[in-house]
């Protein structure tokens, strides 16, 4: 059986505070009106264990690594994904195929071939769920132009860009 709940919060359950990126936390699984809610906890507002828990675990907020990228569920950016695939913009083919590499990297994708449409070369990609199919444009980039894309994503991301 597989469960999903949201990935961490940027707040404190217990205190409101905003969770310090390194800083250790407690996160906990509770059943509420049937459906099961994450909350994270700092150190400082831990008070143990809340009645309706089902589980919990201890972890570190995750934190800006040394390339710039931060930590980001795969799913969420195969939404993403699914969001730019279904309308596409012209200005944002960059950033779709910087988000396409990320899941490939995390093996939530797979490649599965490519092709060439007027002079153009796509990847044709499917998740690894079944997922897709989806056609992303191979933009060629260089190492660093990635990275500043990479960035610019998480910018994205941590701004709040929701997916449905």
């Amino acid at each position: 059986m597989e469960y999903r709940f949201r990935p961490m919060t940027k707040t404190c359950a217990g205190t409101g505070k905003p969770l310090a990126p390194g800083s250790q936390c407690y996160s906990v699984l509770v059943e509420r009106n049937g459906q099961q809610e994450r909350l994270d906890y700092s150190a400082e507002g831990w008070k143990g264990l809340p009645a309706d828990a089902v589980g919990f675990w201890r972890c570190r907020v995750p934190s800006v690594d040394a390339r710039g990228a931060t930590v980001t569920d795969p799913e969420i950016l195969l939404k993403y994904l699914e969001q730019m695939a279904e309308s596409p913009n012209p200005l944002q083919e960059k950033l779709c195929y910087v988000l396409a590499l990320s899941l490939l990297q995390k093996r939530r994708l797979k490649l599965d071939g490519t092709q060439q449409r007027d002079d153009v070369d796509l990847l044709e990609l499917s998740g690894s769920r079944g997922e897709g199919p989806f056609l992303v444009r191979d933009q060629q980039l260089s190492e660093s132009e990635i990275s500043e894309l990479r960035r610019a994503l998480d910018q994205q991301l941590q701004s709040g860009w929701e997916a449905a």
